[in-house]
């Protein structure tokens, strides 16, 4: 027994020390602020990747709000979720924390530790009136650690419209902005988070072009099949990205009626990349770069553009700095930077030289293997590479390809792959998969991959062609795994610590699919 418990002391050790240190900061007199920061406006869609805003130069795509802020602040080329998945993702923003520090939080639909200290509570001690709509921190069970609300804030989702199309959520965002600022009596400054469900799954199949879209003119990403079914997909996709701007657009316009604007520091951003095969839940370029524009009419020159690589880490950290407040102890050597005084700066392109490195990870998706095992990634992106460790090469990365409908009862093969969203590209993928045309695609989406990956990003941003064995890229994967490993080890990483079995063993709070044992050479090594 004894030495049971030692092995468990040294394996959460990394943690029990940040629990500790949270404790004390709890009761720090440094939160009592006076809260004389800016307004801050989080907007942050669900499943978008960078390219798709007018902004960035998308075709048959509209985002007027998006472009506003862009044009009034800054427009990041080069910004980077923590993860590919949406609760891991927003986690690593609530807390300023990479993924792998998260426990429980650090995987999809599981929970979220009390210990952990979010930003949002940070600000409200200090004389925030805090709130969000639609999306905060999910999907996952917050309450089940004792938690008294979700992560994000106390919710504002209660005023609907009363007509949407077809596959749009019903939430009123904008209007449940205003109940917000209307509910805040005594002026405070405020932090507001906007977590549109849009873009993410299902959507109304053909709603993009019943919208007047045009699918010759899409641009489809060299990953996925030149297809009309993939075209009309992408238009739908944009459908509701613009359903999120326009939302974005009526708060603006709020906030520039009521005065507030010129003072509010304005984020918009999405958790990870776009809803279709080899983008969501993968390290790859479509997976993890995101839109990031950012504007403060008061303190921010606008109309700028910059390329300097930026993580969800590093909004944290700007958040808090804009708001007075001193990062909490948690945030280590590797955790996020403000950009603040990036933002301040008058320059365009690459401001600081510092900035080398963005770290990205996953772990469990959605229930998609045998014994809800995960698909452990860590990746580094550089501004020319993007290396991907893939933990469990044996393992498949969109899923096991085949599970039981019922009890006893082996589904069809090739019905699975759950880590791909459900969409009419994938069912395109699998039902065509012996075709000419589709097949090269079907297994760049659903095939094992190899224990490294390597891709030069400004050749091959599409993330084709792995160069990890190439003769001629040695020297970059060489310095890339340690770089990665160096900063995996110094923020206490299990998968490099002890082999992160402890991520097989959280919890999902969401619905569990039952697939067969694969062969004994590929269970984990602790079943």
């Amino acid at each position: 027994m004894r030495q049971v418990f030692t092995s468990t002391l040294l394996r959460d050790f990394p943690y029990i020390y940040l629990i500790l240190f949270f404790c004390l900061w709890s009761d720090s007199p440094r939160l009592l602020i006076a809260a004389d920061g800016p307004n801050i406006l989080l907007a942050i869609s669900d499943d978008q990747s960078w390219p798709h805003t007018s902004c960035y130069g998308a075709k048959q795509l509209a985002t007027p709000a998006f472009d506003r802020v862009a044009s009034t602040g800054v427009v990041f080329q080069n910004a980077f979720v923590a993860s590919p998945g949406c609760s891991p993702s927003r986690a690593a923003l609530l807390t300023g924390l990479h993924t792998w520090q998260l426990r429980e939080a650090g995987t999809h639909g599981s929970s979220f530790p009390a210990e952990l200290t979010v930003f949002p509570d940070l600000l409200e001690r200090a004389g925030y009136f805090i709130g969000y709509t639609g999306k905060g921190w999910g999907p996952g069970n917050w309450e089940v650690s004792g938690r008294q609300r979700n992560p994000a804030g106390p919710a504002f989702s209660t005023i609907r419209q009363r007509e949407t199309p077809k596959g749009i959520n019903p939430r009123d965002y904008a209007a449940n902005f205003a109940h917000f600022l209307d509910t805040n009596k005594d002026k405070q400054p405020f932090f507001f988070w906007y977590g549109a469900q849009e873009p993410h799954r299902p959507y109304s199949a053909g709603i993009g072009i019943e919208q007047g879209k045009q699918p010759e003119q899409v641009e489809v990403p060299s990953f996925l099949p030149d297809h009309p079914v993939v075209r009309s997909d992408l238009l739908d996709y944009y459908a509701e990205i613009e359903w999120f701007d326009s939302h974005l657009g009526r708060m603006l316009q709020l906030l520039e009626q009521r005065g507030e604007l010129e003072n509010t520091l304005v984020i918009v951003t999405s958790d990870n990349g776009m809803p279709f095969p080899r983008a969501k839940a993968n390290c790859y370029e479509h997976g993890i770069h995101v839109p990031l524009a950012i504007s403060w009419p008061a303190q921010i020159p606008s109309g700028r553009s910059v390329t300097d690589l930026v993580g969800f880490v590093d909004l944290t950290a700007t958040i808090l700095e804009a708001a007075g407040i001193t990062s909490p102890p948690q945030h280590s050597v590797h955790s996020g930077r403000s950009l603040l005084a990036l933002l301040k700066s008058e320059r365009a392109g690459r401001i600081e030289e510092n900035r080398t490195a963005v770290y990205s990870a996953r772990e469990r998706h959605s229930s998609s293997r045998y014994q809800n095992w995960t698909y452990p990634q860590r990746a580094i992106r550089t501004a020319d590479f993007l290396l991907i460790r893939n933990f469990r090469p044996d393992r498949w990365p969109a899923g096991d390809p085949q599970k039981f409908d019922m009890p006893g009862v082996l589904g069809p093969m090739h019905a699975a792959y759950h880590d791909i969203d459900a969409c009419p590209t994938q069912t395109l993928l699998v039902e065509q998969r012996e075709e000419p045309g589709i097949e090269r695609y079907f297994h760049l989406a659903v095939a094992k991959r190899p224990a490294v990956e390597l891709f030069d990003i400004q050749a091959d941003p599409s993330c084709l062609v792995n160069l990890a064995d190439h003769p001629d890229f040695q020297e970059q994967r060489n310095d890339l795994l340690q770089q990665l490993e160096t900063c995996l080890r110094e923020t206490g990483d299990p998968r490099i610590l002890d082999g992160g079995e402890v991520f097989e063993t959280y919890p999902r709070y969401s619905a569990i699919r039952e697939f067969p044992a694969p062969p004994p050479a590929a269970r984990s090594v602790k079943e």
